[in-house]
Protein backbone atom coordinates (compact mmCIF):
# COMPACT_ATOMS: atom_id res chain seq x y z
CA UNK A 1 0.00 0.00 0.00
CA UNK A 2 1.34 3.38 -0.97
CA UNK A 3 -0.27 5.31 2.15
CA UNK A 4 -4.52 6.77 2.38
CA UNK A 5 -6.56 9.46 2.59
CA UNK A 6 -9.73 10.23 3.95
CA UNK A 7 -13.51 10.51 2.58
CA UNK A 8 -14.94 13.47 2.33
CA UNK A 9 -17.65 13.41 0.57
CA UNK A 10 -20.13 10.21 -0.81
CA UNK A 11 -22.15 10.64 -3.87
CA UNK A 12 -23.34 7.36 -4.84
CA UNK A 13 -20.60 5.40 -6.93
CA UNK A 14 -18.57 8.67 -6.71
CA UNK A 15 -15.90 9.37 -3.81
CA UNK A 16 -14.05 12.53 -2.83
CA UNK A 17 -11.15 12.04 -0.40
CA UNK A 18 -8.34 13.94 0.55
CA UNK A 19 -4.86 13.40 1.97
CA UNK A 20 -4.18 11.92 -1.67
CA UNK A 21 -2.14 14.47 -3.71
CA UNK A 22 0.41 12.13 -4.59
CA UNK A 23 -2.11 9.45 -5.89
CA UNK A 24 -2.13 9.20 -9.77
CA UNK A 25 -4.87 9.04 -12.47
CA UNK A 26 -6.64 5.58 -12.95
CA UNK A 27 -4.58 4.43 -9.49
CA UNK A 28 -6.65 1.63 -7.71
CA UNK A 29 -7.38 2.46 -4.42
CA UNK A 30 -9.36 0.53 -1.64
CA UNK A 31 -12.03 2.65 -0.04
CA UNK A 32 -13.84 2.80 3.38
CA UNK A 33 -13.37 0.05 6.36
CA UNK A 34 -14.80 -2.46 3.46
CA UNK A 35 -12.03 -1.26 1.22
CA UNK A 36 -14.03 -1.60 -2.18
CA UNK A 37 -12.02 -1.01 -5.05
CA UNK A 38 -12.11 2.26 -6.71
CA UNK A 39 -10.22 4.24 -9.48
CA UNK A 40 -8.84 7.80 -9.31
CA UNK A 41 -10.83 9.59 -11.82
CA UNK A 42 -10.07 13.27 -10.94
CA UNK A 43 -7.18 15.26 -8.85
CA UNK A 44 -7.24 18.63 -7.38
CA UNK A 45 -4.64 19.34 -4.96
CA UNK A 46 -4.08 16.85 -2.33
CA UNK A 47 -8.07 16.43 -3.50
CA UNK A 48 -8.57 13.19 -5.43
CA UNK A 49 -12.14 12.13 -6.99
CA UNK A 50 -13.35 7.94 -7.12
CA UNK A 51 -15.66 6.08 -9.05
CA UNK A 52 -16.14 3.19 -6.89
CA UNK A 53 -17.14 -0.71 -8.53
CA UNK A 54 -18.78 -1.77 -5.76
CA UNK A 55 -22.19 -0.17 -3.87
CA UNK A 56 -21.24 2.32 -1.21
CA UNK A 57 -24.25 2.03 1.07
CA UNK A 58 -22.77 2.58 4.87
CA UNK A 59 -19.59 3.90 3.61
CA UNK A 60 -19.42 7.62 5.29
CA UNK A 61 -16.90 10.52 5.36
CA UNK A 62 -13.91 9.90 8.13
CA UNK A 63 -12.98 6.80 6.71
CA UNK A 64 -9.86 6.10 5.21
CA UNK A 65 -8.60 5.83 1.45
CA UNK A 66 -5.57 3.04 0.76
CA UNK A 67 -3.57 3.53 -2.62
CA UNK A 68 -2.06 0.51 -4.56
CA UNK A 69 -0.10 2.83 -6.49
CA UNK A 70 -1.36 0.71 -9.78
CA UNK A 71 -3.81 1.23 -12.07
CA UNK A 72 -6.90 -1.25 -12.76
CA UNK A 73 -5.28 -4.28 -14.29
CA UNK A 74 -6.12 -7.44 -15.38
CA UNK A 75 -4.63 -10.93 -14.70
CA UNK A 76 -4.05 -12.58 -18.39
CA UNK A 77 -3.08 -16.08 -18.29
CA UNK A 78 -4.21 -20.15 -18.43
CA UNK A 79 -7.72 -20.18 -17.00
CA UNK A 80 -9.42 -17.63 -18.66
CA UNK A 81 -11.37 -19.41 -21.32
CA UNK A 82 -14.59 -20.82 -19.97
CA UNK A 83 -14.68 -18.34 -16.97
CA UNK A 84 -17.67 -16.02 -15.95
CA UNK A 85 -16.18 -12.47 -14.93
CA UNK A 86 -18.04 -9.22 -13.65
CA UNK A 87 -17.14 -6.36 -14.98
CA UNK A 88 -13.54 -5.65 -12.69
CA UNK A 89 -12.59 -9.64 -13.51
CA UNK A 90 -13.71 -10.99 -10.19
CA UNK A 91 -14.93 -14.98 -11.54
CA UNK A 92 -18.25 -15.18 -10.96
CA UNK A 93 -18.31 -19.32 -10.08
CA UNK A 94 -15.27 -19.33 -7.07
CA UNK A 95 -18.01 -16.54 -5.90
CA UNK A 96 -20.47 -18.36 -5.65
CA UNK A 97 -18.56 -21.18 -4.48
CA UNK A 98 -17.76 -18.85 -1.39
CA UNK A 99 -20.18 -16.57 -0.35
CA UNK A 100 -23.50 -17.63 -2.47
CA UNK A 101 -25.82 -15.83 -4.88
CA UNK A 102 -24.98 -12.46 -3.78
CA UNK A 103 -21.13 -10.79 -4.36
CA UNK A 104 -20.56 -10.04 -0.68
CA UNK A 105 -18.77 -6.32 -0.54
CA UNK A 106 -15.05 -6.00 -0.92
CA UNK A 107 -14.88 -9.58 -2.03
CA UNK A 108 -11.43 -9.95 -3.65
CA UNK A 109 -10.88 -13.59 -5.22
CA UNK A 110 -8.25 -14.19 -7.34
CA UNK A 111 -9.45 -13.90 -11.82
CA UNK A 112 -7.09 -17.26 -12.31
CA UNK A 113 -7.08 -20.44 -10.13
CA UNK A 114 -3.83 -20.00 -8.29
CA UNK A 115 -3.42 -23.62 -7.52
CA UNK A 116 -4.35 -25.07 -10.50
CA UNK A 117 -1.49 -26.86 -12.71
CA UNK A 118 -1.33 -26.53 -16.33
CA UNK A 119 1.25 -28.55 -18.75
CA UNK A 120 4.00 -25.78 -20.19
CA UNK A 121 5.74 -27.24 -23.09
CA UNK A 122 8.50 -24.65 -23.86
CA UNK A 123 8.85 -23.84 -27.93
CA UNK A 124 12.46 -22.11 -27.04
CA UNK A 125 15.99 -22.82 -25.72
CA UNK A 126 18.24 -21.14 -23.11
CA UNK A 127 20.35 -18.68 -24.91
CA UNK A 128 18.32 -17.85 -27.81
CA UNK A 129 17.40 -14.11 -28.29
CA UNK A 130 13.72 -13.10 -27.22
CA UNK A 131 11.71 -10.05 -28.29
CA UNK A 132 8.14 -9.20 -27.74
CA UNK A 133 5.82 -11.37 -28.94
CA UNK A 134 7.57 -14.49 -29.23
CA UNK A 135 6.23 -17.62 -27.95
CA UNK A 136 8.16 -19.18 -25.22
CA UNK A 137 6.28 -21.95 -24.78
CA UNK A 138 2.60 -23.40 -24.76
CA UNK A 139 0.32 -24.49 -22.38
CA UNK A 140 -2.97 -26.62 -23.74
CA UNK A 141 -5.59 -24.35 -22.04
CA UNK A 142 -9.00 -26.43 -24.01
CA UNK A 143 -8.99 -28.79 -26.09
CA UNK A 144 -9.73 -26.16 -28.61
CA UNK A 145 -7.12 -23.36 -27.83
CA UNK A 146 -3.60 -23.31 -27.04
CA UNK A 147 -2.68 -21.12 -24.69
CA UNK A 148 0.61 -19.54 -26.03
CA UNK A 149 3.25 -17.78 -23.40
CA UNK A 150 4.35 -14.82 -24.96
CA UNK A 151 7.41 -12.54 -24.27
CA UNK A 152 5.77 -9.67 -22.85
CA UNK A 153 5.60 -6.40 -24.44
CA UNK A 154 8.96 -4.56 -24.26
CA UNK A 155 11.00 -7.19 -22.79
CA UNK A 156 13.65 -8.08 -24.89
CA UNK A 157 17.18 -9.85 -24.59
CA UNK A 158 18.57 -13.58 -24.42
CA UNK A 159 16.52 -16.26 -22.38
CA UNK A 160 18.66 -17.10 -20.04
CA UNK A 161 16.55 -19.91 -18.15
CA UNK A 162 13.85 -21.75 -19.48
CA UNK A 163 11.14 -24.33 -17.51
CA UNK A 164 11.69 -27.69 -18.64
CA UNK A 165 7.97 -29.31 -19.53
CA UNK A 166 5.97 -30.01 -16.49
CA UNK A 167 3.06 -29.04 -14.59
CA UNK A 168 3.08 -25.21 -13.21
CA UNK A 169 1.34 -22.54 -11.64
CA UNK A 170 0.26 -19.42 -13.54
CA UNK A 171 2.50 -17.71 -10.75
CA UNK A 172 5.50 -19.75 -11.26
CA UNK A 173 8.36 -18.66 -13.60
CA UNK A 174 8.81 -20.29 -16.77
CA UNK A 175 11.65 -18.31 -18.20
CA UNK A 176 14.38 -15.96 -17.22
CA UNK A 177 14.91 -12.83 -19.69
CA UNK A 178 18.52 -11.57 -19.37
CA UNK A 179 18.77 -7.81 -20.69
CA UNK A 180 20.75 -4.65 -19.80
CA UNK A 181 18.70 -3.96 -16.75
CA UNK A 182 19.14 -6.98 -15.44
CA UNK A 183 17.25 -10.73 -14.93
CA UNK A 184 13.59 -10.57 -15.23
CA UNK A 185 11.12 -13.58 -14.54
CA UNK A 186 8.47 -14.61 -16.99
CA UNK A 187 5.39 -16.13 -15.10
CA UNK A 188 2.68 -17.84 -17.61
CA UNK A 189 0.41 -15.19 -15.82
CA UNK A 190 1.04 -11.32 -16.73
CA UNK A 191 -0.61 -7.94 -15.61
CA UNK A 192 -1.66 -5.04 -17.74
CA UNK A 193 -4.01 -2.30 -17.25
CA UNK A 194 -7.39 -2.32 -18.73
CA UNK A 195 -7.62 1.26 -20.12
CA UNK A 196 -4.11 0.84 -22.34
CA UNK A 197 -4.50 -0.84 -25.78
CA UNK A 198 -1.85 -3.70 -26.07
CA UNK A 199 1.05 -2.93 -29.00
CA UNK A 200 0.91 -4.97 -31.91
CA UNK A 201 3.63 -4.68 -35.32
CA UNK A 202 1.07 -3.63 -38.02
CA UNK A 203 -2.38 -2.56 -38.93
CA UNK A 204 -3.44 -4.77 -41.96
CA UNK A 205 -5.98 -3.98 -44.16
CA UNK A 206 -9.48 -5.68 -44.50
CA UNK A 207 -9.23 -8.68 -46.84
CA UNK A 208 -11.55 -12.33 -45.42
CA UNK A 209 -14.81 -11.74 -44.00
CA UNK A 210 -16.12 -13.40 -40.61
CA UNK A 211 -18.53 -16.40 -41.71
CA UNK A 212 -21.32 -15.64 -39.40
CA UNK A 213 -23.89 -18.26 -40.77
CA UNK A 214 -26.48 -15.48 -40.99
CA UNK A 215 -27.53 -14.85 -44.76
CA UNK A 216 -28.79 -11.03 -44.39
CA UNK A 217 -25.10 -10.39 -42.63
CA UNK A 218 -23.03 -12.55 -44.78
CA UNK A 219 -24.04 -12.01 -48.45
CA UNK A 220 -25.74 -8.83 -47.82
CA UNK A 221 -24.10 -6.97 -45.25
CA UNK A 222 -20.43 -8.61 -44.65
CA UNK A 223 -18.03 -7.93 -41.53
CA UNK A 224 -14.86 -8.47 -42.11
CA UNK A 225 -12.24 -10.05 -39.93
CA UNK A 226 -11.23 -6.94 -37.69
CA UNK A 227 -14.25 -5.11 -38.65
CA UNK A 228 -16.80 -3.21 -36.53
CA UNK A 229 -19.86 -3.58 -36.73
CA UNK A 230 -23.14 -2.10 -34.61
CA UNK A 231 -26.68 -3.61 -34.37
CA UNK A 232 -29.03 -0.78 -33.09
CA UNK A 233 -32.83 -1.92 -32.28
CA UNK A 234 -35.37 -0.73 -30.17
CA UNK A 235 -36.78 -3.14 -27.37
CA UNK A 236 -37.59 -6.76 -28.36
CA UNK A 237 -36.15 -6.73 -31.90
CA UNK A 238 -33.65 -9.06 -31.58
CA UNK A 239 -30.43 -7.06 -30.92
CA UNK A 240 -29.29 -10.26 -28.18
CA UNK A 241 -30.23 -12.73 -30.03
CA UNK A 242 -28.44 -12.05 -33.06
CA UNK A 243 -25.22 -11.42 -30.55
CA UNK A 244 -26.43 -14.57 -29.56
CA UNK A 245 -26.11 -16.30 -33.12
CA UNK A 246 -23.29 -14.83 -33.72
CA UNK A 247 -21.57 -16.00 -30.72
CA UNK A 248 -22.49 -19.29 -31.27
CA UNK A 249 -21.69 -19.56 -35.12
CA UNK A 250 -19.17 -17.22 -36.45
CA UNK A 251 -15.80 -18.65 -37.58
CA UNK A 252 -14.11 -16.32 -34.76
CA UNK A 253 -11.45 -18.73 -33.29
CA UNK A 254 -12.47 -17.21 -29.74
CA UNK A 255 -15.45 -15.21 -28.51
CA UNK A 256 -15.45 -12.39 -25.90
CA UNK A 257 -18.63 -11.65 -24.84
CA UNK A 258 -19.40 -8.50 -23.20
CA UNK A 259 -23.44 -8.26 -21.23
CA UNK A 260 -23.12 -4.84 -20.09
CA UNK A 261 -25.64 -3.33 -18.29
CA UNK A 262 -27.92 -6.08 -19.53
CA UNK A 263 -31.07 -7.53 -18.07
CA UNK A 264 -30.56 -10.10 -15.80
CA UNK A 265 -32.70 -12.74 -17.13
CA UNK A 266 -30.96 -12.19 -20.35
CA UNK A 267 -27.21 -12.73 -19.11
CA UNK A 268 -28.96 -15.84 -17.81
CA UNK A 269 -30.07 -17.25 -20.91
CA UNK A 270 -26.49 -16.73 -22.11
CA UNK A 271 -24.92 -18.23 -18.55
CA UNK A 272 -27.15 -21.27 -18.68
CA UNK A 273 -27.18 -22.17 -22.87
CA UNK A 274 -23.56 -21.44 -23.95
CA UNK A 275 -22.17 -24.47 -21.80
CA UNK A 276 -24.69 -27.14 -23.68
CA UNK A 277 -23.56 -25.77 -26.87
CA UNK A 278 -21.67 -27.92 -29.59
CA UNK A 279 -19.26 -25.79 -31.47
CA UNK A 280 -20.42 -26.43 -34.99
CA UNK A 281 -16.48 -26.39 -35.90
CA UNK A 282 -14.85 -28.37 -33.50
CA UNK A 283 -17.76 -30.69 -32.17
CA UNK A 284 -16.61 -29.61 -28.79
CA UNK A 285 -19.16 -27.36 -26.29
CA UNK A 286 -18.65 -23.72 -27.32
CA UNK A 287 -17.27 -22.59 -23.54
CA UNK A 288 -13.80 -24.36 -24.53
CA UNK A 289 -13.81 -20.63 -26.75
CA UNK A 290 -15.70 -18.41 -25.06
CA UNK A 291 -14.92 -16.16 -21.76
CA UNK A 292 -18.27 -13.92 -20.78
CA UNK A 293 -18.22 -11.07 -18.94
CA UNK A 294 -21.49 -10.73 -17.14
CA UNK A 295 -22.11 -7.14 -15.98
CA UNK A 296 -26.02 -7.13 -15.22
CA UNK A 297 -28.28 -3.65 -14.78
CA UNK A 298 -28.34 -4.20 -10.76
CA UNK A 299 -24.38 -3.78 -10.37
CA UNK A 300 -23.03 -1.36 -9.79
CA UNK A 301 -22.45 1.23 -12.68
CA UNK A 302 -19.25 2.48 -12.10
CA UNK A 303 -18.49 -1.37 -13.13
CA UNK A 304 -20.41 -1.49 -15.94
CA UNK A 305 -18.24 1.48 -17.48
CA UNK A 306 -15.09 -0.43 -17.04
CA UNK A 307 -16.23 -3.46 -18.18
CA UNK A 308 -15.61 -2.77 -21.97
CA UNK A 309 -12.50 -2.34 -21.30
CA UNK A 310 -11.89 -5.88 -19.47
CA UNK A 311 -13.60 -7.84 -22.81
CA UNK A 312 -11.32 -5.64 -24.77
CA UNK A 313 -7.90 -6.11 -23.32
CA UNK A 314 -8.77 -10.08 -23.05
CA UNK A 315 -9.76 -10.22 -26.62
CA UNK A 316 -6.27 -8.16 -27.20
CA UNK A 317 -4.44 -10.68 -25.15
CA UNK A 318 -5.52 -13.30 -27.62
CA UNK A 319 -5.12 -11.36 -30.40
CA UNK A 320 -1.41 -10.99 -29.54
CA UNK A 321 -1.17 -15.05 -29.70
CA UNK A 322 -2.26 -15.13 -33.27
CA UNK A 323 -6.53 -15.90 -33.11
CA UNK A 324 -9.29 -13.85 -34.95
CA UNK A 325 -10.89 -12.57 -31.92
CA UNK A 326 -14.59 -11.42 -31.87
CA UNK A 327 -16.29 -9.23 -29.07
CA UNK A 328 -19.59 -9.34 -28.60
CA UNK A 329 -20.36 -6.04 -26.85
CA UNK A 330 -24.32 -5.65 -25.56
CA UNK A 331 -24.85 -3.45 -25.00
CA UNK A 332 -22.66 -0.37 -26.07
CA UNK A 333 -25.59 2.27 -24.83
CA UNK A 334 -25.76 0.55 -21.25
CA UNK A 335 -22.25 1.77 -20.88
CA UNK A 336 -22.82 5.18 -22.55
CA UNK A 337 -25.77 5.38 -19.77
CA UNK A 338 -23.07 4.61 -17.32
CA UNK A 339 -20.75 7.39 -18.54
CA UNK A 340 -23.81 9.89 -18.42
CA UNK A 341 -24.40 8.92 -14.82
CA UNK A 342 -20.95 9.28 -13.41
CA UNK A 343 -20.56 12.46 -15.14
CA UNK A 344 -23.34 13.96 -13.75
CA UNK A 345 -22.27 13.51 -9.90
CA UNK A 346 -19.40 14.34 -11.42
CA UNK A 347 -20.95 17.67 -12.17
CA UNK A 348 -19.89 17.96 -15.38
CA UNK A 349 -21.32 19.93 -18.48
CA UNK A 350 -23.83 17.75 -20.01
CA UNK A 351 -23.84 17.25 -23.97
CA UNK A 352 -26.83 16.37 -25.93
CA UNK A 353 -29.47 14.57 -24.28
CA UNK A 354 -27.33 14.81 -21.17
CA UNK A 355 -24.39 12.57 -22.37
CA UNK A 356 -20.59 13.83 -21.76
CA UNK A 357 -19.00 16.07 -24.17
CA UNK A 358 -16.24 12.77 -24.89
CA UNK A 359 -18.99 10.18 -25.54
CA UNK A 360 -17.48 10.04 -29.05
CA UNK A 361 -13.78 9.93 -28.32
CA UNK A 362 -14.39 7.18 -25.61
CA UNK A 363 -16.58 5.16 -28.76
CA UNK A 364 -13.95 6.06 -31.04
CA UNK A 365 -11.28 4.74 -28.52
CA UNK A 366 -13.33 1.35 -27.84
CA UNK A 367 -13.67 0.54 -31.47
CA UNK A 368 -10.16 1.67 -32.37
CA UNK A 369 -9.03 -1.11 -30.62
CA UNK A 370 -10.26 -3.93 -32.61
CA UNK A 371 -8.75 -4.18 -36.38
CA UNK A 372 -6.71 -6.78 -37.91
CA UNK A 373 -2.81 -6.57 -37.43
CA UNK A 374 0.08 -8.30 -37.57
CA UNK A 375 1.07 -8.80 -34.18
CA UNK A 376 4.42 -7.89 -32.50
CA UNK A 377 5.92 -12.09 -33.02
CA UNK A 378 4.76 -11.44 -36.81
CA UNK A 379 1.47 -13.52 -36.84
CA UNK A 380 -2.32 -12.63 -38.33
CA UNK A 381 -4.40 -11.74 -35.72
CA UNK A 382 -7.75 -9.67 -35.59
CA UNK A 383 -10.39 -8.56 -33.27
CA UNK A 384 -13.98 -8.19 -34.86
CA UNK A 385 -16.18 -5.86 -32.32
CA UNK A 386 -20.28 -6.01 -32.65
CA UNK A 387 -21.69 -3.84 -30.37
CA UNK A 388 -25.64 -3.28 -29.86
CA UNK A 389 -26.76 -0.25 -29.38
CA UNK A 390 -30.64 0.43 -27.46
CA UNK A 391 -32.13 4.36 -28.72
CA UNK A 392 -34.88 4.76 -26.78
CA UNK A 393 -38.06 3.93 -28.84
CA UNK A 394 -36.15 3.01 -31.67
CA UNK A 395 -34.93 6.48 -32.41
CA UNK A 396 -31.66 5.72 -34.95
CA UNK A 397 -31.23 9.58 -34.32
CA UNK A 398 -30.16 9.75 -30.52
CA UNK A 399 -26.41 10.58 -29.98
CA UNK A 400 -25.08 6.76 -29.33
CA UNK A 401 -26.33 5.14 -32.37
CA UNK A 402 -25.60 8.53 -34.34
CA UNK A 403 -21.80 8.94 -32.60
CA UNK A 404 -21.29 5.17 -32.97
CA UNK A 405 -22.13 5.12 -37.11
CA UNK A 406 -19.13 7.73 -37.49
CA UNK A 407 -16.51 4.96 -35.79
CA UNK A 408 -18.24 1.29 -37.24
CA UNK A 409 -17.91 0.27 -40.93
CA UNK A 410 -21.09 -1.72 -41.03
CA UNK A 411 -24.56 -0.97 -39.30
CA UNK A 412 -27.02 -3.59 -39.58
CA UNK A 413 -30.30 -1.55 -38.44
CA UNK A 414 -32.59 -3.62 -36.48
CA UNK A 415 -36.48 -3.31 -37.73
CA UNK A 416 -39.51 -3.04 -34.89
CA UNK A 417 -41.99 -3.75 -38.31
CA UNK A 418 -40.06 -6.99 -38.89
CA UNK A 419 -39.68 -8.35 -35.56
CA UNK A 420 -43.52 -7.96 -34.83
CA UNK A 421 -43.91 -9.94 -38.22
CA UNK A 422 -41.39 -12.75 -36.60
CA UNK A 423 -39.08 -12.43 -39.42
CA UNK A 424 -35.76 -12.89 -37.72
CA UNK A 425 -33.11 -11.69 -37.88
CA UNK A 426 -35.21 -8.24 -37.75
CA UNK A 427 -32.13 -6.29 -39.99
CA UNK A 428 -34.07 -4.48 -42.23
CA UNK A 429 -32.49 -4.45 -45.79
CA UNK A 430 -32.89 -0.95 -46.79
CA UNK A 431 -31.58 1.01 -43.73
CA UNK A 432 -28.61 -1.33 -43.03
CA UNK A 433 -24.93 -1.05 -44.91
CA UNK A 434 -21.83 -2.61 -44.91
CA UNK A 435 -18.78 -0.53 -46.70
CA UNK A 436 -16.91 -3.90 -46.35
CA UNK A 437 -18.35 -5.33 -49.32
CA UNK A 438 -15.25 -4.25 -51.90
CA UNK A 439 -12.71 -5.54 -49.01
CA UNK A 440 -14.57 -9.27 -49.13
CA UNK A 441 -14.99 -9.50 -52.51
CA UNK A 442 -11.94 -11.01 -53.89
CA UNK A 443 -12.71 -13.80 -50.90
CA UNK A 444 -16.42 -14.42 -52.01
CA UNK A 445 -15.54 -14.66 -55.81
CA UNK A 446 -13.38 -17.74 -55.20
CA UNK A 447 -16.76 -19.31 -53.81
CA UNK A 448 -18.98 -17.84 -56.69
CA UNK A 449 -17.40 -15.87 -59.24
CA UNK A 450 -20.74 -13.50 -60.21
CA UNK A 451 -21.33 -13.42 -56.25
CA UNK A 452 -20.97 -9.13 -56.68
CA UNK A 453 -23.36 -9.38 -59.31
CA UNK A 454 -26.01 -11.46 -57.84
CA UNK A 455 -25.64 -9.66 -54.57
CA UNK A 456 -26.13 -6.60 -56.04
CA UNK A 457 -29.36 -7.45 -58.14
CA UNK A 458 -31.01 -9.06 -55.38
CA UNK A 459 -30.74 -5.48 -53.71
CA UNK A 460 -32.27 -4.14 -56.06
CA UNK A 461 -34.99 -6.26 -56.54
CA UNK A 462 -35.57 -5.30 -52.99
CA UNK A 463 -35.51 -1.82 -53.57
CA UNK A 464 -37.90 -2.24 -56.42
CA UNK A 465 -40.21 -3.78 -54.49
CA UNK A 466 -40.18 -1.12 -51.50
CA UNK A 467 -41.46 1.42 -54.76
CA UNK A 468 -44.03 -0.88 -55.71
CA UNK A 469 -45.17 -1.75 -52.42
CA UNK A 470 -45.96 2.43 -52.27
CA UNK A 471 -48.32 2.39 -55.05
CA UNK A 472 -49.85 -1.24 -54.07
CA UNK A 473 -50.92 0.95 -50.48
CA UNK A 474 -52.84 3.15 -52.86
CA UNK A 475 -54.27 1.41 -55.79
CA UNK A 476 -53.85 -2.08 -54.74
CA UNK A 477 -51.38 -4.99 -56.64
CA UNK A 478 -54.02 -5.76 -59.48
CA UNK A 479 -53.39 -2.09 -61.63
CA UNK A 480 -49.49 -3.29 -61.58
CA UNK A 481 -48.57 -5.24 -65.11
CA UNK A 482 -46.81 -8.66 -64.36
CA UNK A 483 -43.39 -7.92 -64.92
CA UNK A 484 -44.03 -5.29 -61.76
CA UNK A 485 -45.98 -8.13 -59.73
CA UNK A 486 -42.87 -11.17 -60.70
CA UNK A 487 -40.69 -8.29 -58.60
CA UNK A 488 -43.24 -8.42 -55.60
CA UNK A 489 -43.12 -12.31 -56.43
CA UNK A 490 -39.48 -12.52 -56.16
CA UNK A 491 -38.82 -10.05 -53.45
CA UNK A 492 -41.25 -12.03 -51.17
CA UNK A 493 -39.49 -15.31 -52.15
CA UNK A 494 -36.01 -13.17 -50.99
CA UNK A 495 -37.56 -12.39 -47.75
CA UNK A 496 -38.83 -15.71 -47.12
CA UNK A 497 -36.68 -17.97 -48.65
CA UNK A 498 -32.86 -15.87 -48.11
CA UNK A 499 -33.40 -13.58 -45.26
CA UNK A 500 -35.12 -14.77 -43.42
CA UNK A 501 -33.77 -17.53 -40.49
CA UNK A 502 -34.50 -19.80 -38.27
CA UNK A 503 -32.79 -20.66 -35.72
CA UNK A 504 -34.46 -23.20 -34.03
CA UNK A 505 -34.18 -24.93 -36.92
CA UNK A 506 -30.98 -28.01 -37.20
CA UNK A 507 -31.21 -27.08 -40.97
CA UNK A 508 -31.80 -23.63 -41.05
CA UNK A 509 -29.58 -22.28 -38.03
CA UNK A 510 -26.00 -22.12 -39.78
CA UNK A 511 -25.81 -21.17 -43.32
CA UNK A 512 -21.95 -22.36 -45.51
CA UNK A 513 -21.27 -19.62 -47.68
CA UNK A 514 -21.28 -22.62 -50.69
CA UNK A 515 -25.07 -22.72 -49.95
CA UNK A 516 -25.80 -18.88 -49.42
CA UNK A 517 -24.05 -18.48 -52.80
CA UNK A 518 -26.23 -21.39 -54.35
CA UNK A 519 -29.54 -20.10 -52.87
CA UNK A 520 -28.76 -16.33 -54.19
CA UNK A 521 -27.74 -17.56 -57.60
CA UNK A 522 -31.34 -19.93 -58.13
CA UNK A 523 -33.62 -17.02 -57.04
CA UNK A 524 -31.56 -14.72 -59.52
CA UNK A 525 -32.04 -17.30 -62.48
CA UNK A 526 -35.64 -17.57 -61.38
CA UNK A 527 -36.35 -14.05 -61.90
CA UNK A 528 -34.50 -13.57 -65.08
CA UNK A 529 -35.88 -16.84 -66.99
CA UNK A 530 -39.55 -15.57 -65.44
CA UNK A 531 -39.01 -12.24 -66.50
CA UNK A 532 -38.48 -13.09 -70.36
CA UNK A 533 -41.33 -15.98 -70.33
CA UNK A 534 -43.96 -12.68 -69.07
CA UNK A 535 -42.26 -11.06 -72.04
CA UNK A 536 -43.54 -13.25 -74.49
CA UNK A 537 -46.97 -13.23 -73.22
CA UNK A 538 -47.15 -15.51 -70.22
CA UNK A 539 -49.51 -14.59 -67.03
CA UNK A 540 -47.63 -14.09 -63.65
CA UNK A 541 -50.37 -16.83 -62.52
CA UNK A 542 -48.70 -19.60 -64.23
CA UNK A 543 -45.13 -18.72 -62.84
CA UNK A 544 -46.77 -18.54 -59.76
CA UNK A 545 -48.11 -21.86 -59.52
CA UNK A 546 -45.09 -23.95 -60.63
CA UNK A 547 -44.17 -26.27 -57.81
CA UNK A 548 -40.54 -24.88 -57.85
CA UNK A 549 -41.29 -21.55 -56.53
CA UNK A 550 -42.96 -23.44 -53.17
CA UNK A 551 -39.22 -25.74 -53.62
CA UNK A 552 -36.86 -23.07 -53.56
CA UNK A 553 -38.51 -20.94 -50.55
CA UNK A 554 -38.38 -23.83 -48.35
CA UNK A 555 -34.67 -25.18 -49.75
CA UNK A 556 -33.32 -23.26 -46.97
CA UNK A 557 -34.20 -25.33 -44.30
CA UNK A 558 -34.67 -28.73 -46.69
CA UNK A 559 -31.26 -28.51 -47.89
CA UNK A 560 -28.24 -29.56 -45.55
CA UNK A 561 -25.16 -27.82 -45.50
CA UNK A 562 -23.32 -31.00 -46.27
CA UNK A 563 -25.56 -32.05 -49.39
CA UNK A 564 -25.35 -29.35 -52.01
CA UNK A 565 -26.97 -31.76 -54.37
CA UNK A 566 -30.53 -31.02 -52.91
CA UNK A 567 -29.88 -27.44 -54.32
CA UNK A 568 -28.97 -28.51 -57.74
CA UNK A 569 -31.67 -30.82 -58.05
CA UNK A 570 -34.22 -28.34 -57.28
CA UNK A 571 -32.39 -26.08 -60.02
CA UNK A 572 -32.78 -28.98 -62.10
CA UNK A 573 -36.91 -28.86 -61.93
CA UNK A 574 -37.22 -25.39 -62.34
CA UNK A 575 -35.34 -25.37 -65.39
CA UNK A 576 -37.37 -27.78 -66.69
CA UNK A 577 -40.50 -26.44 -65.31
CA UNK A 578 -39.52 -22.80 -66.84
CA UNK A 579 -38.82 -24.46 -69.84
CA UNK A 580 -41.64 -26.03 -70.54
CA UNK A 581 -43.28 -23.23 -69.93
CA UNK A 582 -42.00 -20.81 -72.43
CA UNK A 583 -42.07 -23.23 -74.77
CA UNK A 584 -45.79 -23.05 -74.58
CA UNK A 585 -45.67 -19.30 -75.31
CA UNK A 586 -42.85 -19.18 -77.65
Amino acid sequence: MQGHGTITRISGPIVQASGLGDAMMYEVAEVGHPRLMGEVIRLRGDQATLQVYEDTTGVRPGEPVYRTGAPLSLSLGPGLIGNIYDGIQRPLPEIARESGCYIRRGEKVPALPPEKAWRFAPCVAAGAEVAPGQILGTVQETPCIEHRVLCPPGLRGTLAHVAPEGDYRVADPVAVVRTAAGDRAVAMAQRWPVRQARPYGLRLPPSAPLITGQRVIDTLFPISRGGAAAIPGGFGTGKTMTQHALAKWSDADLIVYVGCGERGNEMTDVLTSFPELTDPRTGRPLMERTVLIANTSNMPVAAREVSIYTGITIAEYFRDMGYHVGVMADSTSRWAEALRELAARLEEMPAEEGFPAYLPSRLAGFYERGGAVETLGGRRASISIVGAVSPPGGDFSEPVTQHTRRFIRCFWALDTTLANARHYPAIHWLRSYSEYVGDVAEWWQEIEPEWPALRQRLIELLQREDRLQQIVKLVGPDVLPDTHRLVLLVAEMIKNGFLQQNAFDEIDMYCLPRKQAALMRLIVEFYERADRIIAKGAPLVRLHDLACVAEIVRARSTVPNDQPQGLDAIRDRMRAQLGELERSYA
